[in-house]
Order: C-alpha cells, then sequence, then structure tokens
C-alpha cells in the first residue's frame, strides 16, 4: 500500500483481522455437505482421484525429462507439491530458486524446512519444492523449465 503512514497503519490492521478471521460463507456453504457426510464422499470420489491423477502426471513428466540426471523425489504422501532431491547439485536451491524465478517458475527452495540443523548438511540444500496443483499446462511447462535449469546446473 502506498499512502500516507496513518492508512498504512489502518489497512495493515484490517488485514491482520481478515486473514485470521475466516468469512462466514465458505463454512456456511459446506455445512450441510459435513452434516450429511457428503464431503467424504466428494473428497473420496471427485476430489482425491483428481489429485491422484495429477501427480501421477508430474511424476511421469519429471522422471522423464530428468532421465540420467541424480534426481529423486519424496514419496507424494496426498499434498499439493511434490519434494525433489537433486543429490550433489552444484548450486544451492536459493541459486536454482533465482535462477527458475527469472524464468517464471516459483519454488520453495528446500533450506527453509530445516530449521536449527547442520549448516554442513548438503540434503537441505538440494531438495526443492513445487506444487501440481495449477492448471496441467501451467504444471508441466513450469517442471520442464526446472528439468532444464536443473540440467544446466549439472553442466
Amino acid at each position: 500500500v502506498i499512502a500516507q503512514e496513518e492508512i498504512i497503519r489502518i489497512v495493515s490492521k484490517m488485514t491482520s483481522v481478515f486473514s485470521l478471521a475466516p468469512g462466514g460463507l465458505g463454512p456456511a456453504l459446506a455445512l450441510d455437505l459435513v452434516r450429511s457426510g457428503e464431503i467424504t464422499k466428494i473428497s473420496r470420489e471427485v476430489i482425491r482421484p483428481y489429485y491422484r491423477a495429477k501427480v501421477k502426471r508430474a511424476v511421469a513428466q519429471l522422471q522423464e525429462e530428468m532421465a540420467g540426471m541424480p534426481f529423486a523425489i519424496h514419496k507424494p504422501e496426498g499434498a499439493l507439491f511434490l519434494w525433489l532431491w537433486f543429490e550433489g547439485l552444484p548450486i544451492t536451491t536459493r541459486e536454482l530458486y533465482e535462477r527458475l524465478k527469472n524464468r517464471g517458475v516459483l519454488v520453495v527452495s528446500g533450506h527453509y524446512f530445516f530449521p536449527g540443523l547442520d549448516e554442513s548438511w548438503r540434503h537441505k540444500d538440494e531438495c526443492i519444492r513445487v506444487t501440481y496443483a495449477q492448471d496441467d499446462e501451467v504444471v508441466e511447462k513450469g517442471l520442464s523449465i526446472i528439468a532444464d535449469e536443473v540440467r544446466k546446473a549439472y553442466g
């Protein structure tokens, strides 16, 4: 927000309150689904198969595009993202993040998820977290760019 300091302070407080207090419309719409148990059926029959198919596509693409590179995928366990491990990556995943960001791809560097651990442990700088929840075309393009940048890093 670009404004006078007093306005910025007020908008910041409003944003904090709105972020902490969920609106009533979403929960109200879901209440009947929860009470009837229909939400469980929808989760099992619609949502789970949808994301299972998305993760399978992403994993297959990564395995194809990363073939021959020291690369592994940590076991996908139902979240909306994958953990990719590039063993012996010659650059840090922070640097990889910057390269990817310059090409329009956002990932999360693994080092954020290992606070307080031994700084010399390379694994924390060899992993990234990527989502597969976006449109298939966006995910496919992003994964191709990741593969390209990782290939360049290994040289």
